[in-house]
């Protein structure tokens, strides 16, 4: 048997908010609501379901998301289109730039909810 992550639960300070926020900036289908859950598909047919925190604080998650060349310009474009935040590292001590590991581009910023999140153009240590 192949052992496949198929979904995770976000937990959100507004998902209605978050949801619109991830599909929109990554370029991807309109959430779809599925019981308490707005799910959105990334494209090895993960779902992050994105939930309500009710009340409760969020704690801050890491989401790394390997995308092509073209897929960064255009996401990279949306977060300075929207002047968001941005950082080449997790530490967010080097704000404005993007990292170049492994010959590829990352860039790091936050949804929000706190989560931080990342994309990469090639997996580290390729």
């Amino acid at each position: 048997m192949t052992v496949k992550l198929n979904h995770t639960i976000v937990h959100s300070r507004d998902k209605r908010a978050a949801a619109d926020f991830f599909a929109g900036l990554f370029g991807l289908a309109k959430p779809v609501r599925f019981g308490p859950f707005l799910d959105v598909e990334v494209g090895n047919e993960v779902t992050l379901a994105f939930m309500d925190a009710d009340g409760m604080e969020v704690q801050s998650q890491h989401y790394a998301f390997l995308v092509s060349e073209k897929e960064f310009d255009q996401i990279f474009g949306r977060i300075r289109e929207r002047g968001l935040k941005y950082w080449a590292d997790p530490g967010r001590s080097k704000e404005g730039a993007i990292s170049r590991h492994d010959g590829g581009r990352g860039v790091y910023f936050q949804d929000p909810s706190g989560h931080l999140l990342e994309i990469i153009t090639r997996p580290y240590g390729s």
